[in-house]
């Protein structure tokens, strides 16, 4: 999995289970919500800064945004 889709799936599950709306985790890290929209699409790449904006609307630690899910069996450890 490519770091923007770790990001991508990240991001969604975090806003999703805070309740928050695209528009208002934009408002929180003052981000176009089109641009988060497109982060969650795997279409950009964040800059560092714009992990840690988000983390911090989202009250939790950028290194969470950036966490791989744990490989399955089907996946070879690198």
């Amino acid at each position: 999995m490519e770091i923007r889709e770790v990001l991508a799936l990240n991001l969604r599950k975090y806003r999703q289970a805070q309740g928050l709306s695209q528009e208002e985790l934009a408002d929180r890290a003052d981000i176009d919500r089109t641009y988060i929209s497109a982060l969650e699409r795997s279409v950009y790449a964040a800059s560092i800064e714009v992990v840690d904006r988000l983390a911090q609307g989202l009250g939790v630690e950028a290194a969470d945004l950036l966490r791989r899910p744990a490989t399955s069996a089907k996946e070879p450890q690198l």
